[in-house]
């Protein structure tokens, strides 16, 4: 079981016992716009239709479980979820798609050139970018510009965030772990609740504790994908090399702790001395995160307070307007399609301690269409 252990800003909680895939994305299909040009002038239902089907079917293939909740968040944000999740997937990916970081990086520049082109009413000829704009027009003409502008920033501190891990290069501790979720898992959930438009601290709140566990848990389901040799790369004359090489990101400090090496595990994998001990120690911390959202909504739904501040409030895009109680309610309800990211994240966490903590002997999972279905019909995550 998960040892009892506070994480952050949650100490003094009571800890509960752990309760509860990293795909590679198919060969992208051809996309073929109706508009000629660098920029489309104009983008037509036509155009929107088939970007939103290009997305879709990445997520069914490269993140099924993404492509399970969109059908949760409201359909206004549908477009925003499908979009900058499949966006997520191109930025986690590189890594693992180029054999240059030079070139890498010159993708990170090419979307956010295309994140400023998008937002200045000039999508690309490229389906993400297409689908985004549908959904930033949208959103200005149900909430005005304001939420728009929120929406850009957290998707620039995302590929910001993406562009400065993109080596894989480990984590030097499990603080710098949690820092890395919020700013990419957590802003993916801002970015939801900003396409609703929802702007709360309490809603704010569960999805940092969420993210951060989404974020915590994609680390270690990552461990025996990154960690196993990579495939050479087949040119014309052959083999030119590889498009990585062996890494695991588990924080340094919790390696030194167990004393589990790198190079044992590259070598040994699931065999490699300390691994398990390592994983438990990371795995509970994202438990602690989603144990202490469930407290928070708990409270929140009996209108009461949830216990400890949040400690991004005051930040950019993390400043609100007071409401009361029946405005909380209203909120979650609103939101709650959100708030289920939660929940493939403590399924994975319950199959990892089925497994001994061992990441590479984790089953697949068939219950999580159903839990994500009792999840919303509960309100309970």
């Amino acid at each position: 079981m998960i040892s009892p252990r506070a994480a952050g800003c949650c100490h003094g909680l009571r800890r509960a016992p752990l309760r509860p895939r990293l795909r590679l994305l198919p060969q992208r299909p051809s996309w073929k716009p109706s508009l000629s040009g660098r920029g489309l002038a104009t983008v037509t239902d036509g155009d929107v239709e088939k970007a939103r089907q290009y997305c879709e079917n990445q997520l069914k293939h490269g993140d099924y479980e993404a492509f399970l909740l969109r059908q949760f968040v409201p359909p206004s944000s549908r477009d925003a979820y499908n979009a900058l999740r499949t966006l997520n997937l191109e930025l986690a990916r590189l890594p693992e798609t180029v054999s240059n970081p030079t070139i890498a990086r010159m993708r990170m520049s090419f979307w956010r050139e295309t994140v400023n082109s998008v937002f200045a009413g000039n999508p690309p000829r490229e389906p993400i970018s297409i689908l985004l704009h549908q959904a930033i027009q949208d959103l200005k003409a149900r909430a005005g510009p304001s939420s728009a502008s929120s929406l850009k920033f957290w998707l620039l501190r995302l590929i910001n965030t993406r562009e400065q891990h993109m080596e894989n290069r480990p984590f030097v501790s499990l603080n710098s772990l949690e820092d890395y979720a919020e700013n990419t898992y957590a802003t993916l959930m801002y970015m939801i609740l900003a396409s609703t438009p929802l702007r709360s601290v309490h809603m704010d709140h569960l999805a940092s504790h969420i993210g951060k566990a989404c974020g915590i848990v994609a680390t270690l389901r990552g461990i025996p994908v990154l960690a196993a040799p990579s495939q050479p790369i087949q040119g014309p004359a052959g083999s030119v090399g590889n498009t990585r090489h062996p890494a695991l990101l588990l924080p340094l400090d919790v390696m030194a702790e167990v004393g589990v090496r790198e190079e044992d595990v590259f070598r040994h994998g699931p065999n490699a001395e300390g691994l398990q001990d390592s994983v438990f120690k990371v795995a509970t911390r994202a438990n602690d995160h989603l144990i202490t959202a469930r407290e928070m909504l708990k409270n929140l739904k009996a209108g009461e307070e949830v216990g400890h501040d949040y400690e991004h409030e005051g930040e950019q895009e993390h400043v609100y307007s007071s409401g009361g109680a029946d405005a909380t309610q209203a909120d979650i309800k609103r939101g709650f399609g959100a708030l289920l990211e939660a929940v493939p994240a403590a399924d994975y966490l319950e199959r990892l301690e089925k497994a001994d903590f061992d990441p590479f002997k984790v089953k697949a999972s068939w219950k999580l269409p159903w839990r994500l279905w009792r999840a919303l019909k509960t309100q309970h995550i």
